[in-house]
């Protein structure tokens, strides 16, 4: 336990030069652009996204049934509780949670504690293990974490930081192209709207779909500002 806990200590935050910036952005961006590629990131993404609803859901006292995602790159978590303010934090957290996942992720490496983001992510990943309700679910789940494993074990402290540096950013133009998507369900492809958290929040409280809309892109973009202004102070 106490190795367990000296490994998760606060380090000095990993020094990158802007060439090697560059480099790492370009990477993440490979990751998150284009569409060959994207098709199997955007699964993690995915991954987050229904994370996101599962902890509002739990923060909020409400009970996770389960957890759905399949390979088009759509997802569910089911939860259950009382009173509709739980139900809309569960509901609203969707599609920021990739940004917020990120930038978190991100100050994390730049502060030092590349370890401790590295340990947590990959115990949450192990815990979703449980709550997985298909198989293409548990198979994304299950690589995600092995993953995590792989970088634990072999990666040496830099290169984690470098790894989750660029998996930071890619899930930052992830929650960026998430929300470009559910914009176009409601302005070009409303057949589509039963797939939108908006929608769905919107029958659950009257609230119209253009404030849930404008509540994830506001978190959304809190959450990019935050990771820009964190890199430009940091290199």
């Amino acid at each position: 336990m106490d190795a367990l806990l000296d490994s998760l200590a606060r380090t000095t935050p990993v020094d990158i030069s802007p060439t090697l910036l560059i480099v790492i952005v370009a990477a993440a961006a490979v990751l998150s652009i284009p569409q060959p590629i994207w098709k199997w990131f955007g699964l993690f993404t995915t991954l987050v996204h229904e994370l996101g609803h599962a902890v509002g859901a739990i923060l909020t006292g409400r009970f996770v049934h389960g957890m759905k995602i399949r390979m088009n790159h759509s997802g569910e978590a089911v939860s259950s509780g009382r009173g509709k303010l739980g139900s809309s934090i569960s509901g609203s957290l969707g599609y920021p949670a990739p940004a917020i996942v990120g930038a978190i992720q991100l100050w994390c490496v730049t502060q030092g504690y590349t370890a401790m983001a590295l340990f947590v992510g990959g115990a949450i990943l192990v815990l979703t293990l449980l709550v997985i309700r298909n198989l293409f679910g548990f198979l994304v789940v299950a690589v995600s974490a092995a993953a995590s494993a792989a970088l634990w074990v072999w990666a040496t402290p830099e290169q984690q930081s470098y790894v989750l540096l660029v998996i930071a950013i890619a899930l930052l133009v992830g929650s960026v192209r998430g929300l470009a998507t559910v914009v176009g369900v409601h302005t070009r492809r409303r057949d589509q709207l039963s797939t939108s958290d908006a929608y769905l929040l919107f029958k659950r409280t009257g609230i119209p779909s253009v404030i849930w809309l404008l509540l994830f892109a506001a978190l959304i973009g809190a959450s990019v500002v935050w990771a820009v202004t964190t890199v430009l102070e940091t290199y």
